[in-house]
């Protein structure tokens, strides 16, 4: 049996991962790709090596219901999805919906797709919210150690330019970025009410960094205890051992290593005298586990399939 998806805010690059992952995925494809900037033109033209061509299209919002599609991917910029939703749900009732932006992040009716951490709650729902990049990047950086935190966690994280999108912006200009590590958001981050909303408080400090794609987030964590290292990787690897996406290794992780992959990597387990203090470094792509890889994951998980059909493990982490 195949699906159809239907992808509404095709231009970006999030939206060029996740055409890549559909077009070799055993059970998936694309029943229309909607870009407004690109309608008309074949995706062809700006994604190489495609097993079937496209012709973007621009669909209006309202116009959603008359696509037969089984799954909707909403990969819009935040504050943009609702009007979506609404037509879906009075139109298709029975479609699939999985939101890209923070829209529906702290709404308790739909299914937070982080699976490492909330697989159990995913078969069959309908409405999914795709966690942020950063956010994904913070929580399996400190979900093992969760129920041994003594306060919130900090949280320095350095973001490739892609992150930023396509609108042109100080943060997406490789020219500004040159030489240069640009801090924004310092406070009060979406990303960081996120966090503390699915899996723990943290103190968010975000950046951009010139490279194009990938995350690195190194994590400050209290502990309520005095822990030895041995038990602190000992509690990661039991946390991960059957995530196939995630690779717990002792070496801080480079975001280098991590770009273009499907997964995530977690090392550098450091602690202070006191046995008190832990660092951990988490890198994952931005544009991929944190984002297209996990809605395909999520996808998968909804429709009663293999979780990581379509996912190349291969190149995992």
């Amino acid at each position: 049996m195949t699906f159809k998806v239907g992808l509404i805010g095709a231009r970006g690059h999030v939206g060029e991962a996740l055409i890549r992952i559909i077009d070799t995925h055993p059970a998936l494809s694309l029943g229309f790709v909607s870009s407004r900037e690109r309608t008309g033109e074949l995706l062809s033209a700006h994604i190489s090596g495609l097993s079937e061509d496209l012709t973007y299209s621009n669909v209006p919002f309202a116009a959603l219901g008359q696509h037969a599609v089984d799954v909707f991917v909403l990969a819009l910029p935040n504050g943009k999805a609702a009007e979506c939703v609404e037509v879906i749900a009075r139109e298709r009732p029975d479609a699939c919906v999985i939101d890209l932006s923070a829209d529906y992040r702290f709404d308790a009716d739909w299914y937070y797709g982080l699976p490492e951490l909330t697989r159990a709650q995913g078969q069959g729902v309908r409405r999914i919210s795709n966690p942020g990049c950063y956010a994904s990047a913070m929580q399996l950086a400190i979900a093992p150690m969760k129920d041994h935190l003594a306060g919130p966690t900090q949280c320095f994280g350095v973001s490739g330019y892609s992150g930023a999108g396509t609108t042109p912006s100080d943060k997406n200009d490789p020219q500004k970025l040159a030489d240069n590590l640009m801090p924004y958001s310092l406070i009060n981050h979406i990303h960081e009410r996120e966090v503390a909303r699915h899996c723990a408080p943290v103190e968010f400090i975000p950046h951009v960094a010139p490279h194009f794609r990938g995350i690195t987030m190194t994590c400050n964590l209290h502990l309520s205890r005095k822990f030895e290292l041995d038990e602190v990787r000992d509690l990661y690897r039991a946390a991960y051992v059957n995530e196939p996406l995630i690779r717990v290794q002792n070496d801080a992780p480079w975001v280098s290593e991590i770009a273009s992959k499907h997964g995530v990597q977690l090392g550098g387990f450091s602690l202070d005298e006191s046995g008190h203090r832990l660092v951990v470094v988490s890198v994952l792509d931005n544009l991929l586990k944190g984002a297209a890889t996990q809605a395909i994951q999520n996808i998968n998980i909804a429709l009663g399939m293999n979780e990581f059909a379509g996912i190349d493990l291969e190149r995992a982490v």
